[in-house]
């Protein structure tokens, strides 16, 4: 087995090969003057089963034309199996056509991945699992609920738990959480989205009051949804709020909205290498899954089961 770490997410790819205790390939990713990517791989990677390591984040487009890169060096190298390790899948929210004359950039991706020469992908909570079916080869899809419910009993496990979905669309992420924290109850902010990148929150379905709440996502981006959420909650009677969410994109002044919302505290995983970005907050925490993911890439590794990780 080899690991080969692109340039999006080192401290993760670090991680998991250090839980894996095994190096990370070497290899040259590099960029010529007019912003050619260039990769080398510096080891024999003949008949070998090899792990890409790459986020999608942004710059997304410089990401994914790096990992296709990676991905053809290895297929030109004869490796014997190439598993695509994608903890954010980029392109993911273009997953249908919102309107006439639009594309499903998603499955675009999909098919890319897999004519670069993956024969299999990992991905960490895609933002709809339907995105599998995108893909003709196998697509393991992970999910950071058990680490986020273990973080969650550990810090906040002696308040009085409601775990929230910020959206009808979460509610199934939501209700898979609320099941490993001893079956808490849930509510459901229903909200109005007026235009792109702004959200209006409408009403909480459910009783909050007296509540601690767990706003659970799988991606924050912007962060008004989750803002505008926490202060309807906070209004509705709840004591307290935090949000956790897998992917922290945080675009343009998402984590200064943060600080000046209603949450308490914003959990995010390591999916993204952006630590300089929450550095400038004191309400954003990172939480690792490169446990997770090692875990997962070893049982692939060793043709075991996956599925059982969640059992």
């Amino acid at each position: 087995m080899k690991l080969l770490a692109g340039n999006s997410n080192l401290p993760l790819s670090t991680a998991i090969a250090d839980y894996l205790e095994i190096p990370l390939t070497k290899a040259s990713v590099r960029r010529f003057a007019d912003e050619e990517i260039f990769v080398e791989v510096l080891e024999n990677v003949r008949g070998e089963d090899v792990f890409v390591i790459q986020s999608t984040s942004y710059p997304v487009n410089d990401n994914l034309m790096e990992m296709l890169i990676m991905i053809d060096a290895l297929k030109r190298a004869s490796a014997r199996r190439i598993t695509a390790v994608i903890p954010y899948f980029g392109y993911a929210r273009q997953d249908r056509k919102p309107g006439p004359r639009t594309p499903i950039s998603a499955k675009l991706v999909a098919n890319i991945v897999t004519e670069a020469g993956a024969d299999r992908v990992l991905c960490v909570d895609l933002h709809a699992g339907q995105i599998q079916g995108f893909f003709d080869i196998p697509t393991d899809n992970l999910y950071a609920a058990p680490v986020m419910s273990e973080d969650i009993k550990t810090r906040f496990g002696e308040h009085n738990l409601m775990v929230v979905s910020p959206d009808v669309g979460g509610v199934v992420r939501a209700r898979s959480l609320a099941k490993r924290l001893h079956n808490a109850p849930l509510a459901i902010v229903d909200k109005r989205r007026e235009r792109a990148g702004e959200s209006e929150v409408m009403n909480i379905i459910g009783d909050v009051e007296g509540r601690f709440c767990v706003l659970i996502d799988d991606i924050v981006d912007s962060a008004g949804t989750l803002c505008n959420a926490a202060a309807a909650l906070k209004a509705a009677g709840a004591v307290g709020v935090v949000a956790y969410c897998t992917h922290g994109v945080l675009s343009g002044g998402a984590v200064a909205r943060v600080e000046a919302s209603a949450l308490e505290e914003l959990v995010i995983t390591d999916s993204i290498g952006n630590h300089d970005v929450i550095a400038g907050g004191t309400k954003t925490r990172h939480l690792t899954i490169a446990p997770l993911l090692a875990e997962a890439i070893r049982r692939i590794a060793d043709e075991a089961s996956v599925s059982s990780l969640f059992d």
